[in-house]
């Protein structure tokens, strides 16, 4: 057994620091939430007492009731929330109460100020495992109690949420579970009065699953009904409790952008409550790409780490899964390939696809902000998961060049031109750069439209995918571009103006570019600019080449092609002059920097500054000398 007495001193983690200073130094319009997070932890320790004695009974026989008490000093201005679940050993209160976990601290740290900054409310707290620290909202000190299941030794960690931490055994009498009392702030002595209490339990913790008790004075009631919420009958659950149980999830307090709550009967059985959210976690890109669905097996917590019951592509579901077909002595290992959890995950992502497309087809709006916030993620789907492609590709929403906000591939469908047969694309990292791009002319002086794919995951799905239904996917970026079959727009012929043989001249830039393209040749895309770069086809992006080479994977540059406008009046000039000077030096000097010009156009730096300043000052000097 430990010894007591002996307190040892600790700092707070750099990101703890920031949280807490935020926290403290500031304030709030819902200071009740430090109570709402508190109770979610307490039972989520219980939820993982009851996993843990299905492998090991003896961890509860000495206490099989679980709950939570909250019970209350007004007298001292305390407040106290205790659980009998899992507990904390002395490692374990100083790794979850001194550090926070997980690559996306520090972005946490920064959206909460940000959020403190502009609004004074922060709604963010309860989010990476930081909804402990919303108790020095209202505390001065905190101190906390706890015996992990099945050890001897009980520990204490105390706090004034400014200056680090304390750690210290317990006495050995202390119960199994946790115990946080908190010296409640001269502003919020509230929070040791009954009917405030009591109020803020009812209103967010009544879905909680297990008893929560309130105490005062000696005297103790039950102030929930201790009824896991997705086992109750949807017409019998008001929106409001569907509200607060997501809030218990999601940990922040937001409202669910959608709500799927049904029970499956039949071969398999089980109960699913999920939401998705109306802003994305903050670890939604973590490499990890952990969803946040817990698996429960007849009303008991198994794991929040069930790998098989959520796709990644779907990892912005929150909520649970109750399965009535599991042991409830299934290990972590064995759900990883069971066909029960398969077979669940099917149903579950049939049916989340079959409700996003509903709601596509009858509120554009609100899926338009849906796709804002989750649109990358689901396509990752359209790469990784074969089997859901059909459905997934009609739920893709494109920025593009001739309309505002949101496209689906039905709607470019039906407005193809006559004698339109691809769907055209080009992919690149801004879209004001995009919109900018000389490769679009052609297709501007046509009224042809062309969808704009600016995330990285659009470099993937789209080596993956060749068509939609019969009409095949273009990187007008790539390859050479026939348009001649589509008529030119009102106003945009690309015709104007006259072209003459390029050919000398095109063989002078090949020569004086031989190191640095692949070919130089006359290009059906432009109809204002001079030139500019495209790829072969089967050629590598150059944003895919810089995501490979970030993630430590070789990948060949290559060469691009150089296209030039017969009908520039530049490259008729340059022309013109080849035919009468084959062995001009300037024609050499203009050939590199036509290629400058077009990497510029794409946002790139000259291949040579140094020798692109002092080209162009030879090339303006000449043209202002007499």
């Amino acid at each position: 057994m430990a010894e007591t007495g002996t307190n040892e001193r600790h700092e707070f983690q750099a990101e703890v620091n920031r949280i807490l200073d935020i926290v403290v130094n500031s304030l709030y319009s819902k200071r009740e939430v430090f109570l709402r997070e508190l109770i979610s932890n307490a039972s989520d320790a219980c939820d993982r007492l009851r996993y843990e004695a299905q492998l090991d009974d003896s961890l509860m026989k000495d206490d099989p009731d679980l709950a939570i008490t909250v019970s209350l000093d007004g007298k001292n201005g305390r407040i106290t929330v205790a659980d009998n679940g899992i507990g904390m050993s002395r490692d374990e209160l100083v790794d979850n109460l001194g550090t926070i976990a997980g690559s996306g601290t520090a972005r946490f740290a920064e959206r909460l100020a940000e959020a403190d900054r502009d609004t004074g409310d922060v709604s963010l707290i309860g989010q990476f495992g930081v909804g402990f620290y919303a108790a020095f909202m209202v505390a001065d000190r905190v101190t906390v109690t706890s015996r992990r299941a099945g050890a001897d030794d009980a520990w204490q960690w105390t706090s004034d949420g400014r200056t680090g931490f304390e750690i210290a055994a317990a006495a050995d009498d202390a119960p199994r579970g946790t115990g946080i009392i908190l010296e409640l702030k001269e502003d919020s002595k509230e929070f040791a009065e009954k009917f405030r209490v009591q109020s803020v339990i009812e209103t967010y913790s009544g879905h909680i699953g297990l008893p929560v008790w309130l105490s005062e004075d000696g005297e103790s009631r039950q102030v929930n009904e201790a009824a896991a919420l997705w086992t109750r009958p949807k017409s019998e659950i008001g929106e409001d409790e569907y509200t607060e149980f997501f809030r218990h999830v999601n940990h922040s307090a937001d409202e669910p952008w959608l709500t799927l709550h049904n029970r499956a009967e039949g071969v398999i059985a089980y109960t699913n409550l999920l939401f998705i959210p109306p802003s994305a976690p903050f670890d939604l890109f973590d490499p990890k790409r952990r969803h946040g669905v817990k698996l429960y097996v007849r009303k008991v917590f198994i794991t929040d780490e069930c790998e098989g019951l959520i796709p990644a592509w779907l990892r912005f579901l929150r909520g649970i899964v109750d399965s009535e077909d599991l042991p409830l002595n299934v290990s972590r290992e064995v759900l990883q390939n069971n066909p029960v959890v398969a077979r669940i995950s099917r149903a579950i992502v049939k049916r989340v696809l079959s409700e996003l497309a509903t709601r596509a087809k009858e509120d554009a709006e609100a899926y338009a902000a849906f796709w804002e916030t989750f649109g990358a993620v689901l396509k990752e789907g359209v790469y990784e998961d074969f089997e859901r492609r059909d459905s997934l590709m009609p739920l893709l929403r494109f920025r593009s060049t001739t309309r505002e906000g949101w496209v689906g591939l039905d709607d470019y469908v039906e407005a193809m031109k006559e004698g339109q047969e691809a769907i055209y694309m080009l992919m690149g990292e801004k879209l004001e750069t995009m919109r900018a791009n000389p490769m679009l002319e052609a297709f501007r002086a046509r009224g042809i439209e062309v969808l704009l794919l600016d995330h990285p995951v659009d470099e993937f799905w789209t080596m993956s995918v060749d068509a939609y239904g019969d009409r095949r996917f273009v990187n007008v970026s790539r390859g050479d571009i026939d348009l001649s079959a589509i008529a030119a727009a009102e106003g945009g012929d690309e015709d104007e103006g006259e072209s003459g043989d390029t050919s000398p001249l095109i063989a002078m830039l090949k020569l004086a570019l031989v190191n640095e393209v692949k070919d130089v040749r006359e290009s059906r895309r432009l109809t204002e600019s001079a030139c500019c770069l495209v790829l072969d086809e089967g050629e590598m992006t150059l944003r895919l080449q810089k995501i490979l080479r970030d993630h430590g994977q070789s990948a060949d540059p290559g060469q691009r092609i150089l296209e030039i406008n017969p009908r520039h009046a530049l490259i008729r000039s340059l022309a013109e002059r080849t035919r009468s000077d084959g062995s001009s030096r300037q024609i050499e000097d203009m050939a590199h920097l036509l290629l400058d010009q077009a990497l510029i156009q794409e946002g790139e730096p000259p291949g040579d500054p140094a020798r692109f300043v002092q080209r162009m000052s030879d090339a303006m000097t000449r043209a202002v000398s007499p």
